[in-house]
């Protein structure tokens, strides 16, 4: 097995802003964040950290069928940063920390996994497939790509209507083997839709290497081809995304279309609750990429400009761990959504024969339980 060393990751130029000490790095340019955004940012990043680790502990329990962490990912979350309220986020399955930043709180988050009747997908998802129509957050789907056609489109009607607004969409490199990346890249182009392209090159996907996905140099040249900018950042470096997310969004927003940001980062553990790395990769690869930590670096930024403390950090960790204890036990006794819940949301009002239907599912319902009552 080869082991990719953070040190030799390919050619294209790296974009960074801080070091791995969370320095700033010789003639990089720092992006306009105000002290009060800063410590937002970290506290999200931490709030993602914590929230993983106590649904991977559920998970392991039995409460949970299935989890996604996304340890030493979290910088890229945040490529969403410069949206405005209006503007639309197609994420993929790893991005924590762009929900929480829109306002998606933990108890939603904990209600979805359970699929629970408070469950916003109304359990109709697996866990960790979130949608949030109220936050201009679409709808996770475990087919990969899909999303990305969709963020084109929203974007070009966007700009149709005569607004500014733009689409943000998030995937994995392995997404940009399908078919739906190079629709999605070409329609954009084209049409010159204000969308950006968020890859998250983690390195893997699922259990084949980005060196088995493509043989280009990088994945954030491919933009070229499509006729829009690729920009190409350290993944890990908070400051570096934001930059990258910023230059992308006012592009969109005066006209000048798409832009492609490949985000370099690494998937510490394994894709997801089922999966096991060490049968695919060198065990010692990982811990190449721990010292990387963007965490660990914005952290020290943060200490670097003296507004960062353990008694803060510890404030913010003890705040999200309290509240997912509350919701975690709220979100456990919630009965399943109510069964009639099938028939929503599709139609505005039922044709007769799901109305037939809906009765029929409800006089079984109530064969079975005397004291159901049809809501």
């Amino acid at each position: 097995m080869n082991i990719k060393n953070p040190a030799t990751v390919d050619s294209l130029e790296l974009r960074r802003v801080l070091d791995d000490d969370g320095k700033v790095v010789a003639g990089a340019k720092v992006p306009e964040v105000s002290e009060k955004d800063l410590l937002r940012l970290f506290e999200t990043m931490l709030m993602v950290r914590v929230v993983d680790e106590r649904m991977m502990r559920i998970q392991r329990q039995g409460k949970l069928g299935f989890y996604m962490k996304s340890l030493g990912e979290e910088a890229t979350h945040l490529s969403v940063f410069p949206l405005r309220d209006d503007d639309w986020i197609f994420p993929s399955y790893r991005e924590q920390g762009a929900w929480f930043w829109r306002g998606y709180g933990i108890e939603n988050f904990l209600n979805q996994l359970f699929g629970n009747r408070k469950d916003p997908t109304k359990g109709r998802q697996m866990p960790v497939h979130h949608s949030a129509n109220w936050l201009n957050v679409v709808s996770i789907s475990s087919p990969v790509g899909t999303q990305i056609p969709q963020a084109v489109g929203t974007a070009a009607a966007m700009k149709a209507s005569g607004t500014d607004s733009v689409a943000m969409t998030f995937f994995g490199e392995g997404t940009s083997s399908t078919g739906e990346f190079h629709v999605g890249m070409n329609f954009a182009g084209v049409m010159k839709a204000p969308v950006i392209f968020v890859i998250r090159n983690n390195g893997w996907a699922i259990s084949t290497s980005s060196e088995r996905q493509s043989a280009a140099k990088s994945f954030a040249c491919k933009a070229v081809g499509y006729g829009m900018p690729g920009i190409r950042v350290d993944g890990n470096d908070i400051l570096a995304v934001i930059q990258a997310s910023n230059e992308a969004v006012e592009r969109a927003r005066a006209g000048l279309g798409p832009t492609l940001i490949e985000c370099v980062t690494y998937r510490i553990e394994g894709h997801s609750s089922s999966d096991d790395p060490s049968v695919y990769r060198n065990p010692a690869e990982p811990s190449l990429w721990e010292p990387k930590d963007p965490l660990n670096r914005m952290r020290a930024y943060l200490k670097n400009e003296s507004i960062w403390s353990e008694g803060l950090e510890k404030e913010i960790s003890d705040k999200y761990n309290d509240e997912i204890t509350k919701y975690l036990a709220i979100a456990e006794a919630e009965p399943p959504p109510a069964v009639e819940t099938l028939f929503d949301d599709v139609f505005q009002e039922l044709p007769w024969h799901l109305k037939e239907q809906k009765e029929y599912l409800m006089q079984q319902a109530r064969t079975k339980n005397p004291h159901l009552h049809n809501s």
